[in-house]
């Protein structure tokens, strides 16, 4: 038993002693298939705070012969399938964190050196009769291998961490990427290397650098998606059993989608049920640079989608030109996709489209663009809540006059004049109704799409709204659109009021200033069951 070779199970003792653990343990079930395999190289990344460490102390508790599990995973998962003991405590495991050599060197070549020294001296020691003083680490595990007939598990933790500290320093990334291709690729004593980090491997041209790893990340991580995070399940039993609003909980952390698997933070999670308070807690742990740096970045029409997204708009984008790392941006779509995989964003593989995932996270970018030209967006934000107030009370003047100053002072955002672009303007308006309702684009109704629906959030006692939009005609002829093909038909949830809203712009040919007019009507519910049965 040592400090890298073959560690006892304490750390992830320490993990399910916690008051809150979430039983991950068919992680093992999915690299039990894998091991020994030509599948056996394993690269997970995932955001901070997302249980990468945790899911290592597991890993090494159950493969490492420097301790006996079976009793550890009694109560768990992983226990009742049919190859639990199979692997069991079986293999040498050489497990650490990259990052506790970086920051004690001051280059990748003291680093990789460092960690070559703390390594082979417990290996000569628990092996001595198999290596000779003068072996390096490669030839030192290759020895052993042959000599024992027991292959090594590796287990890695924060293994991107020098592609994110050299960030700047090719040179340095491809010494570190060598040594680790050297270290694993073709060697049979390698049984199973497994690497989590934030950033998928790095690319060197049209290549990878660890061409033999098999990349699991946000933008897709099957058949290890659910062990990204919490699911909603998970979720669910938590705010249960701490009395946490499930609706609550799901406004503020919900929101990442990985391969259809509706998933959360979990320190986000841990820290509203441990503390009773629903709030920011994850980016509590990241610095206020790590968004505000990149969103700045104002290239190739950056601004501009980071704008659409903070106004509720799903961007599309191709992440087959990212290059795995933090320095090499040529698109607004590198910036975006580097998004995905800090947590930032979120990711439909499907639709090939990014968007901010919950409130929490929308947070984080509205404090990130305070300041640095974004002062319309923030003016936008600052007058959303009047602009609401306006809609339920009826005041058509302030909602034409708050719209039509958000579209006038954002025409960045705004390529094409189309009802298209004005939704995209008047969620922006309407920025701080997502607190209460959520907001529906294009949301299939009686005879048609409403262009924008206002479904308010469980335990809101408000009313709903339906918007209609319309260019160059009239405000009243959207509201006579929401009534003629019964828009509020799918409203039939809603028993109290439902608030229904035209807004339609003019562009002056000359100037091309756009002129907004709005109207509004108020509908009970018995006048709307009365309508939809004519």
């Amino acid at each position: 038993m040592g400090i890298y070779l073959n560690q006892n199970s304490i750390l992830f003792q320490e993990a399910t002693n916690s008051e809150i653990y979430i039983d991950k343990t068919m992680l093992i079930n999915e690299l039990n298939k894998v091991i020994c395999s030509s599948d056996k190289y394993v690269c997970i990344s995932r955001p901070r705070r997302f249980g990468k460490s945790m899911a290592a102390y597991m890993l090494n508790a159950y493969y490492s012969r420097g301790c006996d599990s079976k009793e550890l995973f009694a109560p768990y998962k992983i226990s009742e399938t049919e190859n639990f003991e199979k692997y069991l405590n079986k293999y040498n495991v050489i497990s650490f964190d990259m990052q506790k050599f970086l920051v004690k060197t001051k280059s990748v070549e003291e680093m990789i050196e460092l960690m070559e020294h703390r390594i082979l001296k417990e290996v000569k020691k628990e092996f001595s009769e198999f290596v000779d003083e003068d072996d390096d680490l490669i030839s030192a595990l290759e020895y052993v291998f042959y000599g024992t007939s027991i292959p090594f598990v590796f287990i890695i933790d924060e293994w991107d961490c020098v592609l994110r500290y050299y960030k700047d320093n090719e040179s340095a990334q491809k010494i570190y990427l060598d040594y680790l291709y050297a270290l694993f690729k073709g060697q049979p004593y390698v049984a199973l290397a497994y690497m989590t980090g934030i950033l998928p491997i790095k690319k060197y041209g049209v290549h990878s650098a660890l061409n033999m790893f098999i990349e699991y990340s946000m933008e897709g991580a099957y058949p290890f998606s659910e062990f990204t995070g919490f699911t909603e399940e998970e979720t669910e039993d938590l705010c249960r059993k701490y009395n946490i609003d499930i609706n609550e909980a799901k406004k503020w952390y919900n929101g990442y989608n990985v391969d259809g698997i509706a998933i959360y933070n979990p320190r986000s999670v841990t820290e509203a049920c441990r503390r009773k308070r629903l709030t920011d807690y994850w980016s509590q742990t990241e610095t206020y640079n790590a968004l505000k740096t990149p969103v700045n970045l104002n290239f190739d029409g950056l601004k501009e989608k980071i704008e659409k997204m903070i106004a509720g708009e799903r961007i599309v984008l191709d992440t087959g030109t990212f290059q795995n790392d933090m320095s090499s941006f040529h698109y607004a779509d590198d910036v975006l996709t580097l998004l995905i995989h800090l947590g930032y964003l979120t990711y439909d593989f499907d639709t090939k489209s990014c968007w901010i995932p919950n409130m929490e996270v929308q947070q984080e970018f509205v404090r990130s663009i305070k300041d640095g030209g974004w002062e319309r967006v923030i003016n936008a934000i600052n007058q959303s809540e009047e602009c609401l107030k306006a809609a339920l009370s009826g005041d058509e003047e302030t909602v034409a006059r708050i719209v039509e100053q958000t579209h006038q002072e954002n025409t960045s955002i705004i390529k094409y004049n189309d009802e298209n672009a004005l939704a995209c303007v008047v969620t922006l308006a309407f920025y701080t109704a997502r607190n209460q309702y959520e907001i529906i684009r294009e949301l299939p109704t009686g005879k048609g799409y409403a262009d924008i629906a206002f479904l308010p959030r469980p335990n809101e006692n408000v009313p709903a709204i339906v918007v209609e939009l319309k260019r160059e005609q009239d405000a009243s002829i959207a509201l006579e659109q929401i009534r003629n093909r019964q828009y509020t038909e799918k409203l039939s949830a809603y028993s109290g009021e439902i608030i229904l809203v035209g807004i339609n712009y003019t562009t002056d040919p000359d100037t091309d200033y756009k002129k907004h007019t709005c109207k509004i009507e108020k509908i009970t519910g018995e006048l709307r069951i009365k309508n939809s049965t004519k």
